[in-house]
């Protein structure tokens, strides 16, 4: 997810990590059963809600007159009021005309590292009609899939008589009646897009809802809950009111024929209605009021795979309330940690690349983050001391077994074995520095706070001190004569990829940890050859990512919106670079060009003016809705930045709140903002998305591990100074500052030592 260094590995990596989102406000919430969770709901399920609220994003169409349909900027509408599932489904209005013709398409959401691959024989989906459809006048479908072969078109009618007026009723089309129009041969299990179109040309005027669009075996479908069979209604029930939101939690279930929940809620205690619902592994669910003082009453019904509903659970309720401002900060930090607590590899404690996702892939460097967090939570008590220390030993034990390459660990890993996983390409099966390195910021963080006198503190700090130990930091400088560290070693590869760390972006505390290591550092001096590095390499490796020619020698001196950056390439980049390295190391330091602490305020103070002046004139930009930095957006990744090439009107939203140590009341602001004034799209159960794109009606149902630790730690880092002080701390990382050179800028200090 991080802006690469060079532009062709930058390319390479954006298109591994190209990706859209997956549907639905049910999707949001922590897995408590893996053998069923996102991936094996995702071979079945192409729609189920949509997250935008006026139209589909992942939908097209077209008409050609004299036939008409309705579309709102060129996508199927939704609506809100009538569905099978809550809280939507898509709406279909049409006028079929001789001469003419019209066709909506349906299209498969693209997450992060989702593997197109549908299960089952027979294609499901559900409709509605307001005034009854005749299976005459019924339209006609088609399959694409992801290679871009087709179906001939088929008729509907053999499969659905007719639609009766205000009457769900359910389609059930074996695959094997799609037969292939295109060159090759159709493969409905990679299934793109169901393209839906005009059928008899009647001259009337239509309208057809469709919800719960499906791939899956006949058989399962029809023996998973028996005729008067019913899942058992949940339990344990409990609703929790903040100022504009109420969260709702209850025990999770187990039952083989539970699918989804369904949630209801009363603003008087007589009418309950549905509201939303969440997937089989989630038991957790987030209700965006919009308004302080008002009291909502709930109750949850399990749903089965034929979508008979349970009992109701018995009811809870809560009130929203006006919070103070250090009420919302310890609220949205807590709704962050989420992410890493209740969210985390049920074997390995480790952090989800992202959630939803694949559920067997775990990030290294977004667990160090979640480890942070961790630290966080212990200390706000959002879970006990002996909770935290619990998870750390457990993910401990799974780091010890994991595979190493001098010492290092792989980008990704299967959380179930500790396998290393070569999500980018085949070349990425090895080392990883850069996110051991943030492992380790975690690591070395939690080594400090867990340092207490019982047996499995000691224990814990013991085991970390190891890990630590074993990494060979100076392996990976190559040679004794190298000027550099390079980010991955393979053991089939060697330095195949050869990616050179050079600085100004988030590896900064690579070098700084190969500085401190105790058993295998490298010399203070490569932190300004390698990092702050001025040879041929490091010019030519910040022009080749940057295309710009300032700071390409690290010193950068130029002025922006007003504002000057001493080091950093261009404008200085997306925000994670004033995040990720300084999570755990205190920026409040100074080496031979600048201080960090203001260099890292000025990068967000310039992107902040940037998006105030919003020169591309996108829409959702402002004083209060800035802070671009690197997300999936509509069409996949994006390493956002303010500047021409590298903003593409997607916002997201740790940006401006991972700010808080730098510019608080610019982040404030855009933390109320994004909570007050979008939170009824915006808001879930780990705080706000991943990101948005007004620009294109788009936000993102995802989150990442590498994006909501930064918002919970360095909010604590702003109010406390806590995981700063706890990685400082380290005698190891006093040794390192003076071999480098560096020295404290942190004004209470220097108040201490006058």
């Amino acid at each position: 997810m991080r802006l690469q260094g060079n532009t062709a590995y930058r390319c390479f990596c954006r298109r591994a990590l190209r990706c859209g989102i997956i549907l639905g406000a049910a999707i949001l919430g922590f897995c408590v059963d893996y053998a069923s969770a996102d991936t094996g709901y995702y071979r079945h399920t192409f729609f189920d809600n949509s997250l935008e609220r006026n139209a589909y994003y992942y939908s097209s169409g077209k008409a050609s007159a004299p036939s008409k349909l309705v579309l709102v900027n060129g996508k199927i509408p939704v609506d809100g009021k009538t569905f099978l599932t809550p809280p939507n489904a898509l709406r279909l209005e049409w006028q079929s005309a001789s001469d003419g013709g019209w066709e909506a398409q349906v299209d498969v959401m693209r997450f992060r590292n989702r593997e197109i691959r549908f299960a089952g024989d027979t294609l499901y989906f559900w409709c509605f009609s307001p005034e009854g459809i005749s299976g005459e006048a019924l339209p006609v479908i088609r399959l694409q899939d992801t290679s871009e072969n087709f179906s001939a078109p088929l008729k509907l009618q053999p499969f659905l008589k007719e639609v009766p007026a205000k009457q769900w009723v359910q389609v059930k089309i074996p695959l094997s009646q799609f037969a292939t129009a295109s060159i090759h041969a159709l493969d409905p299990h990679r299934l793109e897009s169901m393209v839906i179109s005009q059928g008899s040309a009647d001259g009337v005027a239509h309208t057809l809802f469709i919800d719960e669009i499906a791939i899956d075996d006949e058989s399962a479908a029809a023996t998973a809950s028996p005729e008067g069979v019913a899942v058992p209604a949940p339990s344990g029930l409990t609703a929790t009111g903040y100022e504009r939101h109420i969260d709702l939690s209850w025990e999770p279930m187990h039952d083989e024929n539970l699918e989804r929940y369904i949630i209801y809620r009363s603003f008087d205690g007589q009418q309950f209605q549905p509201i939303g619902m969440q997937v089989r592994w989630i038991s957790r669910y987030t209700d965006f009021i919009g308004k302080a003082g008002q009291k909502a009453l709930y109750k949850v019904a399990a749903s089965d795979r034929g979508y008979r509903e349970s009992a109701l659970s018995a009811e809870a309720s809560a009130t929203t309330h006006a919070m103070t401002d250090d009420e919302l900060l310890t609220m949205l930090q807590e709704e962050c940690f989420r992410y890493y607590w209740e969210g985390a590899h049920p074997d390995a404690g480790m952090t989800l690349e992202n959630i939803p996702g694949d559920d067997r892939i775990v990030a290294t460097g977004a667990s160090g983050f979640g480890i942070m967090a961790l630290v966080v939570g212990v200390d706000r008590r959002f879970i006990t001391r002996e909770q935290g220390l619990e998870r750390l030993t457990k993910i401990v034990s799974f780091l010890e077994k994991a595979p190493r390459y001098h010492g290092v660990w792989s980008h990704f890993m299967d959380g179930h074995t500790g396998e290393s996983l070569p999500v980018f390409a085949m070349f990425d099966n090895g080392g990883d520095l850069v996110e051991t390195a943030f492992l380790m910021e975690g690591l070395l963080a939690a080594r400090q706070y867990f340092n207490g006198s019982s047996e499995a503190e000691k224990e814990l700090n013991r085991r970390i001190s190891r890990l630590w130990e074993e990494v060979e930091w100076d392996w990976y400088r190559r040679s004794p004569q190298s000027d550099a560290l390079y980010w991955h070693w393979s053991p089939d590869w060697a330095w195949h990829i050869n990616h050179r760390l050079t600085g100004f972006n988030e590896t900064m505390i690579v070098y700084l940890l190969a500085v401190a290591s105790p058993t295998h550092a490298v010399p203070g001096e490569i932190y300004y050859t390698g990092w702050a590095g001025q040879s041929k390499a490091a010019v030519d490796y910040r022009r080749g990512w940057s295309a710009a020619t300032a700071g390409d020698r690290y010193v950068n001196g130029h002025t922006y919106y007003g504002i000057k950056l001493d080091v950093g390439v261009g404008s200085g980049g997306p925000l994670f670079f004033a995040h990720y390295s300084y999570m755990g190391f205190d920026p409040h330091v100074r080496d031979r060009f600048t201080d960090y602490f203001e260099n890292n305020r000025n990068l967000a103070r310039i992107n902040l003016a940037y998006c105030k002046q919003n020169p591309k004139h996108f829409a959702g930009y402002g004083a209060n809705s800035w802070g671009l930095t690197a997300s999936d957006g509509p069409s996949g990744y994006n390493p956002n930045a303010p500047n021409a090439n590298d903003d593409s009107g997607t916002m997201t939203p740790t940006g401006a709140l991972a700010s808080f140590p730098y510019t608080p009341e610019a982040s404030m602001a855009a933390f109320k903002h994004f909570y007050r004034d979008m939170g009824e799209s915006l808001w879930g159960i780990y705080g706000p998305r991943d990101a948005f794109d007004l620009n294109k009606d788009w936000y993102s149902p995802i989150y990442m591990g590498l994006n909501q630790a930064p918002i919970t730690v360095m909010i604590e880092n702003y109010r406390t100074g806590l995981v700063w002080k706890l990685f400082m701390s380290n005698p190891e990382i006093q040794t390192m500052l003076q071999r480098v050179g560096f020295t404290s800028t942190d004004p209470v200090k220097k108040a201490g030592k006058k």
